[in-house]
């Protein structure tokens, strides 16, 4: 597999700031909480973490294609050195708006170092290897995770120990040893298009991909409604959890959601046959609605009276599994989608997507929950409001499914055209172009 060094290099370059993006999530949550902060006011601070995803996804994959991805992960690194330096001062000079900017800039590196690391995916895999392509794709995607969670566990766990400046100071130290690890090893221009990419490219003109983002933003804005602000803050606030418990519990939920989706391909994948698409719309619309299930159990069980915190462990546990075969099968199909001569520009239009569901769902996680009054109240709204985005991600799969057939029945017109038995070199299933 060509580049595999290279790629392996990049993929411990996102595993080391995935666990300091977790960590100084719960860091600034848990905090900032402490220190006063309304739940609609934290809420406000990952605003601009989010919109600086959506901009950076759309920019960034044009940056990629032009100047290669050694360049946007380098940059990405960089920005989160930058960014926990900055909440590395007195807590009393911590403001809304300090913070806030802090977070842009984190939520600008966030996007840069996904980007560079899930595009590399398609440079790595043989061209024609779809099942190949889901196993990669999956493992990245849950090995990101399962670090994420644990930085959520070290964010509480040093916010009980060291405390919160020296904490931002010891991951920026970090950082910074991974930044100049990666410089010296990666070779430049990875992922560097032929010629000039034109901006314009980066709005993608495949109909699959428009409706797959389409279908992610909702599928992420629905979990963000309710685990982003509401969740942690109920348990901490109403359920009496301690810092370390709350990181410990979202970090070990993060964790198992990891697993799941590198395990993913194992038991979703529709065929074993070279160059059959192994995932198709249809198959993501059921494990979309399935959503529906954890959802509304813990939805009913908050509203009649049953025990919450045995309620949202069990309910979490089996919103975790679906939520990452999800995801799982949503990564899959973005980067199998993408073209190989513009993935970057590709994957960068999709995550801006995501960022948007994420951005939404976090206002709304706050908003909702302080509107609804707090507690069990609050939480339930937050819920049901999740079980609305669901249904929307799952109605938006339909119009991807049409447009799915509709490329598969161009792509064999052509096949006809050229009078050849098989694809052209370069076309060996209904997912190239």
């Amino acid at each position: 597999m060509r580049n595999l060094r290279d790629y392996a290099i990049v993929t411990a370059s996102y595993w080391a700031f995935t666990v300091t993006d977790g960590a100084l999530r719960m860091l600034v949550l848990l905090f900032l909480h402490e220190q006063g902060f309304s739940p609609l006011e934290l809420a406000t601070l990952f605003v601009l973490y989010e919109f600086a995803g959506m901009v950076t996804n759309l920019v960034g994959g044009w940056l990629g294609s032009r100047f290669g991805l050694n360049t946007t992960l380098f940059s990405g690194l960089s920005l989160q050195i930058l960014a926990c330096s900055m909440l590395a001062i007195d807590a009393s000079l911590l403001t809304v708006v300090y913070v806030m900017a802090a977070q842009g800039l984190s939520g600008v590196a966030k996007d840069l170092t996904k980007m560079s690391s899930k595009s590399y995916v398609k440079l790595v895999v043989p061209e024609g290897d779809l099942h190949g392509l889901l196993h990669w794709v999956a493992l990245i995607t849950g090995s990101k995770n399962t670090l994420k969670g644990a930085g959520f566990f070290l964010g509480g766990f040093l916010l009980s120990t060291v405390g919160f400046t020296k904490a931002c100071i010891g991951m920026a130290a970090l950082l910074a040893l991974t930044l100049v690890i990666a410089a010296l090893l990666l070779p430049r221009g990875a992922g560097r298009v032929s010629g000039k990419a034109k901006f314009r490219s980066v709005f993608s003109e495949d109909a699959r991909i428009n409706w797959l983002a389409a279908a992610r933003l909702f599928l992420f804005g629905s979990r963000d409604i309710w685990f982003v602000i509401a969740l942690p803050v109920f348990l901490a606030a109403n359920l009496g959890w301690s810092f370390s418990w709350v990181g410990g519990f979202l970090a070990l939920w993060v964790i198992g959601y990891g697993f799941v989706q590198a395990g993913a391909p194992r038991f979703v994948a529709r065929s074993r046959e070279h160059g059959e698409a192994p995932v198709t719309a249809g198959r993501l619309i059921v494990w979309t609605l399935s959503l529906l299930l954890p959802l509304g159990a813990i939805a009913g069980a908050l509203r009649f009276g049953f025990d919450p915190q045995q309620a949202l462990v069990l309910g979490l546990a089996a919103f975790g599994v679906l939520f990452a075969v999800n995801s799982s099968l949503h990564s899959y199909l973005i980067v199998a989608y993408a073209d190989s001569e513009k993935v970057a520009m590709n994957v960068g239009f999709y995550y801006m997507a995501n960022a948007a569901g994420r951005l939404t769902g976090t206002v709304l996680s706050g908003a909702v929950f302080q509107a609804a009054g707090l507690g069990e109240t609050g939480l339930t709204a937050c819920i049901v409001a999740s079980i609305a985005f669901v249904a929307a991600s799952a109605g938006l799969c339909l119009p991807l499914g049409r447009a799915e057939r509709r490329r598969g029945l161009s792509l064999q017109r052509r096949l006809d055209e050229i009078g050849k038995g098989g694809a052209p070199e370069g076309e060996t299933g209904p997912w190239r172009r």
